[in-house]
């Protein structure tokens, strides 16, 4: 390729770093879309002659047999994947094979490759996520009356229903599909026939390209064109973020499933032994996908750093832009299917998370509730009559429910016999009815939004 310019090849080392094959072989589909679009358009414009065309088709339409049958036998010399399939084309079809680069350079063709992949990446993702989803909405239509402890600060707050907690991970899923579907809608410009980095002199159809290869349209300049890898870093971003939803979701597991929580029970298929102690059911997959969710923000990084301080318009630092791209979504898609089966088989624990429920004082807040709605108390002086009334009952070792109608007039004289209509856990989540609350109705609202956003039978 450089032989017009350079009177010697390149070194050994400068083969090897320059290499990109290892890689960027994955956008050979994307690759020959591409070409068979730009062909199709050069002839069209008559830039390339109707038998030139036929006969390089051809020789596109054999290479991807190849390649399907067998895969692309790498040479380093080669460089990328633009040149394999032009040095193969040659081999195929002859000098004619040239013409396929007319008015055009790798710098647009591995833009548009690129988008093309990571248009297929995320419909690939979203449409796992939409399953995760599914699989979290059924789960919490079983449980929208399974009563539960609600944490913070991983301390026992208030009771919610178990339904309710897979619903939150629902809501964050649903984020990271726009987020994804946002990625994508920005992304679908097409670069090819930017060029190297000013346009072309020839009589291209830039319109006609993007449109038959999915595109919304061109993009508007040509140096951005070749330049800009926003949409690598917006999937890179919509990644990480999704990875920090299913980190969280995996860790609740990994908790859950440890013999003090004891609320749920991973399958076989999803756990793991001990070398040396038979009794062990680890969690493994939940602790791979909360460990790939540190790759996954890893690669956002990466990219990030490498396209920093970058001047217009393209330098071979981009050709780094692909294999954190590629490793994010190797994870990503890994991880969203191991949480989905995950969920779809974990074994619950109701009895278990009741009593965890009922321990902690859970219902203080309903107490606090009672005394505004029904005594008029300002809140702040119910929470101090809240808190004296846990003291005591700490200091009884008993529940709040437990404790005499006498004790708690003693705390306060307001307190009559229909506090304790508040005080029990299901009393506490029925009584929680603001929209988007852990009232059973309220879950099983969302529930049917859901469904029906999702196209699931009811």
């Amino acid at each position: 390729m450089w032989g017009g310019r350079f009177a010697e090849g390149p070194a050994a080392v400068m083969r090897e770093i320059n290499a990109s094959i290892g890689f960027d072989k994955r956008l050979w589909r994307h690759d020959l879309a591409a070409s068979r679009a730009h062909l199709a358009m050069l002839a069209a414009k008559r830039i390339v002659s109707a038998a030139d065309a036929e006969i390089i088709g051809d020789g596109l339409d054999r290479i991807e047999q190849e390649f399907e049958a067998g895969g692309l036998t790498e040479d380093p010399a080669l460089e990328d994947i633009h040149m394999h399939v032009e040095a193969r084309l040659a081999e195929l079809v002859g000098p004619v094979a040239g013409r396929l680069h007319t008015a055009r350079s790798r710098n647009d063709q591995v833009a548009t490759d690129f988008r093309l992949w990571v248009r297929d990446a995320i419909d690939a993702v979203e449409a796992g996520l939409a399953d995760l989803q599914r699989a979290l909405v059924t789960r919490a239509a079983d449980h929208a009356d399974t009563v539960m402890p609600g944490f913070t600060h991983l301390q026992v707050a208030q009771p919610v229903t178990l339904g309710h907690h897979l619903m939150a991970y629902h809501e964050m899923i649903a984020r990271d599909r726009s987020r994804f579907a946002d990625a994508r809608a920005r992304l679908n410009r097409c670069p090819l026939g930017a060029a190297a980095l000013g346009g072309t002199s020839f009589p291209i159809d830039r319109e006609w390209t993007a449109a038959s290869l999915g595109f919304d349209g061109p993009t508007a300049n040509s140096l951005d064109s070749v330049s800009d890898r926003d949409f690598a870093l917006d999937y890179l971003m919509a990644a990480t973020q999704c990875a920090l939803h299913l980190s969280r979701l995996a860790e609740e597991i990994i908790i859950w499933a440890s013999q003090p929580f004891c609320f749920v029970r991973l399958p076989d298929d999803f756990s793991t032994g001990s070398s040396i102690m038979p009794q062990k059911r680890n969690p493994d997959a939940a602790e791979l996908v909360r460990g790939h969710a540190g790759r996954i923000a890893g690669c956002m990084t990466a990219l990030v750093i490498t396209m920093k301080g970058l001047p217009l318009a393209y330098s071979k630092d981009m050709q780094d832009d692909k294999p954190p791209v590629f490793e994010a979504h190797d994870l990503l898609a890994l991880s969203v299917a191991a949480m989905t089966g995950m969920i779809d088989s974990l074994t619950f624990y109701p009895e278990h998370m009741r009593t965890a429920a009922d321990s902690g004082f859970s219902t203080a807040t309903d107490l606090a509730d009672w005394l505004v709605r029904e005594a008029g108390v300002p809140f702040r002086e119910a929470h101090h009559i809240t808190g004296a009334a846990v003291r005591r009952a700490e200091e009884m070792r008993v529940r709040l429910a437990e404790l005499s109608l006498d004790e708690l007039r003693g705390i306060d004289g307001r307190i009559g016999p229909g506090v304790y209509d508040v005080l029990t856990v299901e009393a506490s989540v029925a009584s929680r009815t603001s929209f988007g609350g852990t009232a059973p109705d309220q879950v099983r609202a969302r529930i049917a939004e859901a469904r029906a956003a999702l196209g699931m039978e009811r």
